[in-house]
C-alpha cells in the first residue's frame, strides 16, 4: 500500500463515483469521477512543466475547485504544495519564493506583472495564472497535455506541503508536513467527529490555511462525501445552505455573524449535526449565546500549522466553554515544568501529526523539540484533573485575528521605521467578531505629532490587511519592568475594553 496521501483519499472514494464531491451554489458540481480524471490531467500538466517529486509548487490564488485539483495533483506526483495567503503583498511573497525556490508559481492574473520580477530573481521556471472563475494560463496548459493516471510512490516521511508561519523575529518559517502527518490527522478527525454517509460539509473557509485546506477538505475526502464550496463566507449564503448541510467548520467570526441574523434559529439549524470552531479563541459569550439560540453546542478544538489538529472537545460528552478539550487519539500532550493539576505551563506535544521540521532551518527545528521528541508549541495551557486542556495565553505573543496568525514583531519592525516613531508595541485586544484584534501602541519622538491614519498609511502595501492594526494608540512611554522588557501583559489589560461587545 502506497504512503501517498492521494492514494489514501482514492481508497475512500464512494463506490458510485458519480456522487458529488464539490457542490456550488451556481449549480456546478464536481463528482468523484471528475476528481479522479481532473487530478490526473493536472498531474500531467505539472509533469509537462518539469515539475516532479519533491519540487515545490507555490500557489496564491482565489478559492476555486481548480485550486483544489491543483493541490491534489501535487500529491499525486509527489510534489510539495505551498499555499500562500491571498492577502500577502509582493514584499512578503518575495521572501517565501526566495526561501522555498519553487519550480512553479501560480497566481491571480492581476498579480502576474508585479510578481514576474520576483519570479525571475529567484529563478522560478514557470509563472502561470489561475483566476476566480477557474481560467488562466495554467488551464491553457492543462487542456493541451496528456493525463498522468499513476500515483507517485512516496515514503511516509516525504514532504507533502510547506506552510509558512511567521516567527517572532519577523522571519517566517516553512513548516514541512509529510504525507503521514496529514493522513494520520485526517483519519483521526474523520473517526473522532463521527463522519457518516449522510454528511455534507458547508465549506466557507479559505484554502491557503490548515483549517480549510487540510482539516475540512481532508475530512470530506476521507468520508467520500460532498461539500458545498463557497468562495468566501457570506452569511446569507451560509444561511441558505444550512438546511442542505450537516457540518460547518468555522472561525469564531462565522458564529458571531450568524448570531447577528434574526432568522438564525433552531429551525434553520434543524438539519445540522455539528458546528466546529477553531483557528482563534471562541469567546464564552459566543459559546453561550449560540447554545441558547440554536439548542446546539459548538465543538471547539485546537490546532496549529505545525501539527494540524491537536485536541478537541468530545463529539459525545460535555463541551466546555473556554476549553479545547482533550488530546486527540495518538497525540501525547504535557505541560513543561508543571506537575500539579490546574497549574499553567507551555504545552508540548508528540504524535504522528507533528511536522517534520522547518524548511532550511535545522537549528530552529532542533530548538523547538525537547530531547525526548516533544514539540514545544509556545502556547501556555492549563491541564485539568481529567486532562481537559485550556489555552490561556501564548508564550510568543501570537495574535490570532479572524483565524489568521499575526506575529507582533513583524508589524513592530515596520511601524518603528515610520518617521517620528520612537518605538511601538503590538498586542491583541479581545474583539467580539474577530476573537482578537491587532492593536498598536506607538511612542512618538519628542516634537512629532502622529495620527492613527499616518501609521496605518505606512503599512499599506507592506502588510496583509489582516495584520494591520484595528486601533493605534499613542503613549508617552511603554511600560517596562526592571529589566527593561516591555510589559505587554499590562498593555493588554489596559486595552481589554477597546472593542466592547455589541
Amino acid at each position: 500500500m502506497t504512503n501517498n496521501l492521494y492514494a489514501c483519499f482514492r481508497s475512500r472514494f464512494p463506490a458510485d463515483e458519480n456522487k458529488p464531491f464539490i457542490l456550488q451554489a451556481n449549480g456546478r458540481a464536481l463528482t468523484y469521477a471528475d476528481l479522479e480524471q481532473q487530478t490526473a490531467q493536472m498531474a500531467g500538466t505539472l509533469l509537462s512543466l518539469g515539475i516532479s517529486k519533491a519540487d515545490r509548487v507555490a500557489v496564491q490564488v482565489e478559492k476555486t475547485p481548480e485550486a483544489v485539483i491543483l493541490y491534489l495533483a501535487c500529491l499525486r506526483i509527489g510534489a510539495i504544495y505551498l499555499p500562500l495567503n491571498t492577502a500577502y503583498t509582493s514584499d512578503e511573497l518575495g521572501y517565501f519564493i526566495g526561501d522555498a525556490t519553487p519550480g512553479l508559481l501560480v497566481c491571480a492574473p492581476a498579480k502576474a506583472e508585479q510578481l514576474a520580477p520576483i519570479a525571475s530573481i529567484h529563478n522560478v521556471a514557470h509563472l502561470l495564472t489561475l483566476d476566480g472563475t477557474g481560467s488562466g494560463s495554467l488551464m491553457s496548459h492543462y487542456h493541451s497535455v496528456a493525463p498522468e493516471t499513476g500515483i507517485a510512490d512516496v515514503s511516509k516521511d516525504d514532504v507533502a506541503a510547506i506552510l509558512y508561519t511567521s516567527g517572532t523575529t519577523g522571519r517566517s518559517k516553512g513548516a514541512m508536513l509529510t504525507h503521514e502527518n496529514l493522513a494520520s490527522n485526517a483519519a483521526v478527525l474523520h473517526s473522532y467527529w463521527g463522519w457518516n454517509a449522510q454528511d455534507t460539509l458547508l465549506h466557507a473557509l479559505p484554502i491557503f490555511h490548515v483549517h480549510g485546506l487540510f482539516v475540512a477538505i481532508h475530512c470530506v475526502l476521507m468520508n467520500g462525501s460532498a461539500m458545498w464550496f463557497l468562495p468566501k463566507f457570506d452569511v446569507r449564503e451560509v444561511m441558505d445552505l444550512l438546511p442542505h448541510s450537516t457540518v460547518l467548520m468555522g472561525v469564531p467570526t462565522f458564529y458571531t455573524r450568524l448570531l447577528e441574523q434574526d432568522d438564525f434559529t433552531r429551525t434553520s439549524c434543524a438539519n445540522m449535526r455539528l458546528f466546529i470552531s477553531g483557528s482563534a479563541p471562541l469567546l464564552e459569550d459566543t459559546f453561550t449565546r449560540f447554545r441558547q439560540r440554536t439548542g446546539m453546542t459548538i465543538l471547539e478544538r485546537y490546532g496549529m500549522t505545525e501539527a494540524g489538529m491537536i485536541t478537541s472537545n468530545p463529539l459525545e460528552g460535555e463541551r466546555v466553554a473556554g476549553t479545547v478539550g482533550y488530546p486527540l487519539p495518538g497525540v501525547s500532550a504535557r505541560l513543561a515544568r508543571t506537575t500539579a493539576p490546574g497549574e499553567t505551563g507551555v504545552l508540548e506535544i508528540k504524535g504522528p501529526n507533528v511536522f517534520k521540521g522547518y524548511w532550511n532551518m535545522p537549528e530552529k527545528t532542533a530548538e523547538e523539540f525537547t530531547d525526548d521528541g516533544y514539540f514545544i508549541t509556545g502556547d501556555i495551557a492549563c491541564l485539568a484533573d481529567d486532562q481537559r486542556i485550556s489555552i490561556v495565553g501564548r508564550a510568543k505573543d501570537l495574535i490570532i485575528s479572524g483565524g489568521y496568525n499575526v506575529y507582533p514583531k513583524e508589524i513592530e519592525l515596520i511601524i518603528d521605521a515610520v518617521e517620528g516613531v520612537r518605538e511601538s508595541a503590538v498586542i491583541a485586544a479581545p474583539h467580539p467578531d474577530l476573537g482578537e484584534a491587532v492593536v498598536a501602541v506607538v511612542v512618538p519622538h519628542d516634537g512629532y505629532i502622529l495620527t492613527e491614519q499616518t501609521v496605518l498609511d505606512s503599512l499599506e502595501g507592506q502588510l496583509a490587511r489582516f495584520k494591520q492594526p484595528k486601533k493605534v494608540l499613542f503613549y508617552k512611554d511603554l511600560p517596562r519592568n526592571t529589566m527593561g522588557k516591555v510589559q505587554k501583559a499590562l498593555l493588554r489589560k489596559e486595552c481589554s475594553l477597546l472593542f466592547p461587545k455589541s
